[in-house]
């Protein structure tokens, strides 16, 4: 299906002063008429086909006004003529075209978790009142805007099995309007549908942390790709991913991002654990290298000056000395020592 413009039936305004200068008209006739058959003007067969006229003419100017569209800007409108697809109109203006031709949207009564598509301090009251009402009453509009779908959060195994919950925002908009209500059922559906999936898909490729004998892109080769390190790179597969499922949809990706990640809460706990355990071994690892640096100087620091001059043990009771100073996590209580060490 391909999406065909109408963009010359801009006529709305001049079509609006001859629907309405006609219905006066028609109104003003059926009197005028009626006192002309009085008078004897005009033969009755004649006045009867004039009323006809006249009644006609009434009903084809009330069901014009049916073929006035106003669109706002970033809007469309698909129409259709007994259920054959007409063409589309698009941007801001006042059109007219076939009273019989009706808008056609089947994601029109759809709501999403989405920018633009719901009020949140109504959406419930809204959604009843959707059910409850006509077809008729529904906004066959499609809007062209860039919009933002916020999908629940997902519980998704990553490559080792762990538990992650991710949530996603997608940024879309609609490009080819008859691809979106002609080859799939709802848009708005589908496209949340397919961002599960690709989330999903993609999220499985990568571990929550960096983790060693991961090939995260495909090629054979290990690398350090991770979902919280590798943020960027994730989401830019997601929309890829997107892309190529809603490309038959007429709908366009403009960006994917994460907005939450975080462990499973069976298993957070003990990830928590996990990682405070590596962060104090790279504290202590640090802190040790650096206390063996200062004995390192301090002692050739006494050798160089010439200061005082120490044997093997004395050396070994002052680097230890120096050591649970410098690598212990409390303060040290210094002790005076006024005797010998031997």
């Amino acid at each position: 299906m391909e999406e065909k413009v109408l963009s010359n039936r801009k006529h709305g305004g001049l079509a609006l002063v001859i629907i309405i200068l006609l219905t006066i008209f028609s109104v003003a006739m059926f009197p005028t008429v009626g006192i002309a058959n009085e008078n004897g003007k005009l033969s009755s067969a004649l006045t009867a086909v004039l009323m006809i006229l006249d009644v006609l003419l009434f009903i084809a100017c009330t069901l014009s006004f049916a073929g006035l569209k106003v669109l706002k800007p970033q809007e469309a409108l698909v129409l259709t003529l007994f259920g054959k697809y007409v063409g589309t109109l698009k941007g801001e203006g006042f059109y007219f075209v076939n009273p019989f031709c009706i808008g056609f949207n089947p994601a029109a009564s759809t709501k999403l978790k989405q920018s633009g598509d719901v009020n949140a301090s109504v959406e419930a009251a809204a959604h009843i009142k959707l059910d409850t009402n006509s077809v008729a009453t529904v906004d066959k509009r499609i809007s062209l805007k860039i919009m933002t779908l916020n999908n629940n959060r997902q519980k998704v195994n990553d490559c080792l099995g762990n538990p992650v919950e991710i949530g996603i925002a997608v940024m879309w908009r609609v490009v080819d309007t008859a691809k979106a209500v002609f080859n799939v059922d709802n848009f708005k559906e589908y496209l949340s549908l397919q961002s599960d999936s690709a989330l999903r898909n993609i999220v499985r490729l990568y571990p929550y942390d960096v983790a060693p004998n991961v090939d995260t892109t495909g090629d054979g080769v290990f690398d350090e790709g991770s979902l919280r390190g590798s943020s960027e790179v994730v989401a830019n597969r997601i929309r890829d991913e997107i892309q190529s499922k809603v490309e038959i949809a007429g709908l366009q990706i403009i960006e994917a991002r994460i907005t939450y990640l975080a462990y499973a809460t069976e298993i957070a706990a003990v990830m928590l654990q996990r990682q405070q355990a590596s962060a104090i071994i790279d504290a202590r690892k640090m802190i040790v290298d650096g206390a063996v640096g200062m004995v390192e100087m301090a002692l050739e620091r006494l050798e160089s000056n010439s200061t005082i001059t120490l044997d093997e043990e004395r050396k070994a009771q002052m680097v230890s000395n120096l050591l649970v100073v410098l690598c212990g996590n409390k303060d040290a209580q210094p002790i005076v020592n006024s005797g010998s060490i031997y």
